[in-house]
């Protein structure tokens, strides 16, 4: 049997896996962070970093058309900066995202618990039972899951919109328009500008995402040609799907009164007196939680794999069913996703918690590494003389340094912020711990070829 991923994936799949990829609890209830903390000028943190991610899925368009055999956004590192880069992109982004299967899990099953008297416990064991058993499927399986997901996602955020938008600009509102809420309390930036960079950090991984359709389109017809359309069009999801919806929460309700871990979608629903809000944007809610629990698992899934083709995991874990699934991998997921619902129920404050901790800043490690590679492998291939590809970077190589001097201020902030020094430290040490495991096996492999996937 070929050891080859499917490619099964439709375009419809791929774009629908991008915006899953970007849209989830971190819209709809961690929101509410950046809010509670910078006021309506939140909205400036989402921009910014709206930008810093549109520069990392511009690179990877370039990186995708220029190198169409390559299989995913991890191995770009591997081919710019060498296998080092690859070995720890691949780990790294295999650990954050492991991490996040049993967070949403856990997330799934108190939503649930509202509605089901079991443990919650049960309740996220249950999740990662169907989620295993979609993945097994068939990549097309997980993509159908995934589609219909994000397509509710993206309904419940037009109809946000549209109700919202009406109230602010007082065509529902009683009381006329309400856009007095961006300067009424304390002004637009009540906190100060350095507020909206340390926010900015929070945002973030809040946006983390995007990149996962990289990794799905390796399991399409056309790998670089569903990049290449990605990287145009991601900005604008952004800036409807974020930007506009906070812009108009601000606007729609007062900033103080939004809490952190409080939907200030549901606030701004309740506000504007519409009574099945709570119950709406919970089932919104777990729709983006079990969304991003399904993404989660594919992505661990096919990151190991790759790993594995690529020599730097057990060569055991290449093999495929009859459907072209890892599923080796995938039971490897969904191992470690139990283990992290169990731990995290019983011991909530120490192994689980840092473990999470652990994860904080390893999406910024990564995107560092992923525009070092696009700057090398430009400079090479303008070194070689060779054609240039139908999609490059903008403004190469100012906007490519740029992007690296802001996710480099994003670990300044992180460094001088009291409430994310100790992710930033954790994180510090799992990247030392991947360095160590690559020099240990670089040693043990030195002589022996690495399988590389076609």
């Amino acid at each position: 049997m070929s050891q080859q991923l499917s490619r099964s994936l439709r375009p419809r799949h791929v774009a629908m896996i991008s915006i899953g990829g970007i849209i989830g609890a971190g819209l709809f209830v961690g929101s509410s962070v950046a809010i509670a903390a910078t006021g309506p000028a939140a909205v400036l943190s989402y921009l910014l970093t709206g930008v810093l991610v549109l520069l990392v899925m511009r690179m990877l368009g370039e990186m995708a058309v220029a190198l169409p055999t390559t299989s995913s956004f991890t191995e770009f590192a591997r081919v710019g900066l060498g296998p080092w880069a690859g070995f720890t992109c691949g780990w790294l982004y295999w650990y954050f995202w492991i991490i996040v299967v049993p967070v949403e899990a856990i997330a799934g099953a108190n939503i649930l618990h509202q509605w089901l008297p079991l443990p919650t416990w049960q309740l996220g064991v249950g999740l990662m039972a169907v989620m295993t058993a979609v993945n097994l499927m068939s990549a097309r399986s997980y993509a159908e899951f995934e589609f219909w997901f994000a397509s509710i996602k993206v309904a419940a955020i037009i109809v946000f919109i549209t109700l919202t938008a009406a109230y602010v600009f007082g065509w529902t509102s009683p009381q006329g328009s309400t856009f007095g809420n961006l300067t009424r309390y304390g002004g637009f930036m009540p906190s100060g500008p350095i507020s909206v960079l340390a926010t900015a950090v929070t945002v973030l991984f809040a946006l983390t995402g995007a990149e996962i359709a990289t990794v799905a389109a390796a399991e399409s017809a056309e790998p670089a040609r569903a990049v290449a359309r990605l990287t145009t069009s991601v900005i604008v999801r952004i800036l409807v799907f974020y930007v506009l919806s906070i812009s108009l929460i601000v606007a729609a309700v007062p900033w103080t009164l939004v809490r952190a871990g409080e939907s200030p979608f549901t606030l701004a629903l309740s506000t504007m007196h519409f009574g099945w809000a709570s119950t709406a944007m919970s089932a919104v809610i777990l729709t983006a939680v079990l969304s991003c629990l399904n993404s989660a698992f594919y992505v661990c899934s096919r990151v190991l794999f790759l790993l594995a083709a690529s020599g730097d995991a057990p060569q055991w874990l290449v093999q495929v069913n009859a459907r072209h699934v890892p599923t080796r991998s995938v039971w490897i997921g969904a191992l470690a996703g139990i283990i992290g619902i169990l731990s995290a129920t019983w011991s909530p404050h120490r192994v689980f918690a840092f473990l999470q901790n652990a994860s904080g800043a390893l999406m910024v490690f990564i995107y560092i590494l992923i525009a070092l590679a696009q700057i090398q492998l430009r400079r090479e291939r303008e070194r070689r003389g060779d054609p240039q590809p139908a999609l490059l970077m903008w403004l190469f190589p100012w906007a490519s340094y740029a992007a690296v001097a802001g996710f480099t201020a994003v670990v300044v902030a992180m460094a001088v912020t009291p409430g994310q020094q100790q992710d930033l430290y954790f994180s510090l040490i799992t990247l030392i711990v991947v360095f160590l495991a690559y020099a240990l096996l670089r040693r043990r492999r030195i002589g022996r070829p690495a399988t590389v996937v076609p």
